[in-house]
C-alpha cells in the first residue's frame, strides 16, 4: 500500500483516493477552525496561491480531537475558512487523527515520517510534506508557520 492507495472524504461527502494527487507535491495538515494556530489558514492561502501552479497542492483535514476545536460540520467549517480566510486549497470531511479511531492516512503519514516526533499527532495543524513520488520527506509541528516551508516546498517542485 501507497499514500495514493489512501481513501478521503471530500466535504461533499464524495469518496476519492489521493492518487489523483499523483506527481505533485503536498502538504498535508490537521486543520481546526478555533484554535491558536487558525490564522495559519492564510499562510496556508498564501503558500498554495504561489506554488499552485507549480504542482502543489495543500491537503486540509479538519480535526475535533484535540480541545473539541472544530466542532461545526464540514459544511460550516468550509464555510468559515474560504469566509475568513479565503481558502481555495482542497478541505476534506473532519477525521480523527490519533486514537483508536485515528484514519488510516494519518496511520500511513506517522508510520512513513522520516521526522519523528512523536508516535501521534500532538496538535492542531501538524503539517508533513510529500514529493511527487508520495514519499514522505518532513513533518513539522503545529507552531511552524507555513512561511517557514515554503523553502522546502521549493525544493521539491
Amino acid at each position: 500500500m501507497n499514500l495514493y492507495d489512501i481513501q478521503v472524504k471530500k466535504m461533499d461527502g464524495t469518496s476519492i483516493t489521493l492518487n489523483q494527487y499523483k506527481g505533485k507535491v503536498l502538504l498535508i495538515v490537521n486543520t481546526a477552525s478555533k484554535c491558536g494556530f487558525t490564522p495559519q489558514f492564510k499562510g496556508l492561502e498564501e503558500l498554495y496561491q504561489t506554488y499552485k501552479d507549480k504542482d502543489f497542492v495543500i491537503l486540509g483535514f479538519p480535526c475535533n480531537q484535540f480541545l473539541h476545536q472544530d466542532p461545526g460540520t464540514d459544511k460550516e467549517i468550509l464555510e468559515f475558512c474560504q469566509l475568513n480566510y479565503g481558502v481555495t486549497f482542497p478541505m476534506f470531511s473532519k477525521i480523527d487523527v490519533r486514537g483508536k479511531s485515528q484514519h488510516e492516512l494519518y496511520q500511513y503519514l506517522i508510520s512513513k515520517s522520516p521526522v519523528l516526533t512523536g508516535k501521534s499527532i500532538k496538535w492542531n495543524f501538524e503539517k508533513f510534506l510529500v514529493d511527487k513520488n508520495g514519499e514522505i520527506v518532513n513533518r513539522f509541528i503545529s507552531k511552524v508557520t507555513p512561511k517557514e516551508i515554503a523553502s522546502s516546498i521549493e525544493e521539491l517542485i
